[in-house]
């Protein structure tokens, strides 16, 4: 039996530039490897301000990293997996009463997050109303082991499952940093994704004590000190511990 031909796949008669434009950058960032500014802005035949702004969007969403260089290489989005499907938008709505109360008690950005191999996904932010706050961080993909968040969730981890993602010489420094999580509860990121922000964040248990998520508290780091003295690490438990009560069917598999 002869197979049907594949339908060709006509250019859409809507074209939307910039998200077209987006999309081509991606492609070469796949293909390419390494992309300079200039280089876009003349495939694309754009000005290289506009150019500039797309690459910083795909920055931002975590689709595209910026080297000393200057030039651009894949982020970690690139190759991130999707998480699993028909329990993540359940478990935000459910979580999302939480995030704001905690937000509105801390006076600072929430964040809810999960772990996907050896990266953190943030699935929905709620934002201070400070003047100088952390902002929306929904879609972006990062190391686990540089974020707050992920290192909550690494902490959670055998042995083994941890050699499963990490090389042999990386793992003695992260078992000792991972051990003083476990004891103090919490996790700490000070300025380790991004300059000027430092976070702290708790694992999120269901009922049966298996870590499905980690709350994380952002703050700008003029505020750090602060907060790492003050009521955020409690507020920030308590808010856990409630939530836990609402999500303790949640189960990923």
């Amino acid at each position: 039996m002869q197979k049907k031909a594949h339908r060709t796949i006509e250019k859409p008669a809507y074209l939307l530039e910039s998200v077209d434009n987006a999309l081509r950058l991606l492609q070469m960032l796949r293909d390419v490897g390494a992309l300079r500014l200039k280089d876009a802005a003349e495939e694309l035949n754009i000005a290289p301000s506009t150019a500039h702004r797309l690459l910083a969007m795909l920055v931002y969403r975590g689709f595209a990293v910026q080297d000393e260089k200057r030039q651009y290489h894949p982020g970690p989005a690139m190759g991130a997996g999707p998480a699993q499907r028909g329990w993540t938008r359940e478990f935000t709505d459910t979580c999302r009463p939480h995030l704001e109360a905690l937000a509105l008690a801390c006076g600072e950005t929430v964040h809810l997050e999960i772990r996907v191999g050896a990266q953190i996904r943030f699935l929905t932010s709620v934002e201070s109303n400070a003047t100088l706050r952390v902002g929306d961080r929904q879609g972006q993909v990062l190391a686990a082991e540089l974020t707050s968040g992920g290192r909550a969730l690494l902490a959670e981890l055998s042995d083994d499952a941890l050699a499963a993602l990490y090389p042999a010489e990386q793992l003695a420094a992260l078992h000792k940093e991972l051990a003083g999580i476990r004891a103090a509860g919490f996790a700490l990121n000070v300025e380790q994704t991004e300059e000027g922000v430092a976070a702290f964040a708790v694992a999120v248990h269901n009922r049966a004590g298996r870590a499905v998520a980690a709350v994380s508290v952002a703050v700008p780091t003029v505020r750090y000190r602060r907060h790492a003295k003050g009521e955020l690490i409690p507020t920030l438990k308590r808010a856990v511990r409630e939530l836990e009560l609402d999500v303790a069917d949640i189960d990923p598999i």
